[in-house]
């Protein structure tokens, strides 16, 4: 299980490899040539001496102009011991592998994605012995996806998105688009997606509404975070879902609705509701073909 926004902002691109080449291409506008293939590598850097040294993320991308080591930096905060320490992973990765090293660094906070960005100097100022530009992902470069047709022709790029702008004004749109866009593709790999968006997602008003949007979607009980539905009692937890989700979209909920709502410990009539929840402009809608 992904634990922290740490850690699915880097793994993301574990899962889908050529999500980072479509970013360096797309979003940061960098000729890379297109892989043929990837390569998943040991991210510990550790040599003789005692200091241990891990990146976040290393592929290996074959291409026609030769191998790439792609080198993925998940920061959250600004860490000046990054800025000797980038330096070092690329020397050592070039000097290992003898080819050509990458580093990506991706943040969800725009005054990180600035000072990650900062060339690193080393040596004479104003006349370096070594300079090193990271390229960054963050929230002033990655695509704001809101619409349905536009995340569905590239899921893991929704993702990103929803990963990066969880905490902008934007946060709602995005994730329902992505509800939708994870519909559409292999009920396993839209888990894994689940996982990364839930745990990105610090606003909790944000992520209380992505965990009522996933209620909504059946492959949603394969994923960890359904035992925590299950736990607050199958039939109390919807109930709660449905009528958070109205309350998201501004339904006015009638007490007799909400009453029959709590009623309520069939779970298929409360799954079917729940359903009805995300497209109803009228809260009586929900019980529209019910005997």
């Amino acid at each position: 299980m992904v634990a922290s926004s740490h850690e699915a902002l880097h793994r993301i691109f574990q899962k889908d490899p050529a999500l980072l080449t479509r970013a360096l291409q797309g979003v940061l506008g960098i000729p890379f040539p297109e892989p043929r293939e990837f390569a998943a590598m040991n991210v510990d850097l550790t040599e003789i001496e005692p200091v241990e040294r891990r990146v976040d993320t290393l592929l290996r991308a074959e291409t026609d102009d030769g191998a790439y080591l792609l080198v993925v930096e998940s920061q959250s905060d600004i860490d000046k011991r990054k800025r000797g320490s980038w330096p070092y992973y690329l020397s050592c990765l070039h000097e290992k592998y003898r080819c050509e090293p990458v580093l990506i660094v991706i943040t969800q906070s725009h005054a990180t994605a600035r000072w990650a960005a900062e060339p690193i100097h080393l040596g004479v100022r104003g006349c370096p012995s070594l300079t090193v530009r990271p390229f960054v992902l963050g929230p002033d470069n990655v695509p704001v996806i809101v619409d349905d047709r536009e995340a569905e022709r590239d899921v893991p790029l929704a993702v990103l998105s929803a990963m990066t702008h969880g905490k902008g004004p934007q946060a709602a749109v995005i994730l329902e688009s992505l509800a939708n866009a994870l519909r559409t593709i292999d009920p396993d790999s839209a888990a894994v997606f689940v996982q990364f968006v839930d745990s990105c997602l610090a606003d909790r008003q944000a992520q209380q509404m992505w965990r009522d949007l996933m209620t909504a979607i059946q492959y949603f009980w394969r994923h960890p975070l359904a035992e925590q539905v299950r736990d607050e009692g199958r039939a109390e937890g919807w109930s709660a879902a449905i009528l958070r989700t109205l309350q998201r979209r501004q339904i006015d909920i009638p007490d007799g609705v909400r009453a029959r709502i709590l009623a309520s410990t069939d779970l298929d009539e409360l799954g079917t509701w729940l359903d009805r929840s995300q497209q109803v402009t009228d809260a009586m809608d929900l019980f529209r073909d019910d005997s």
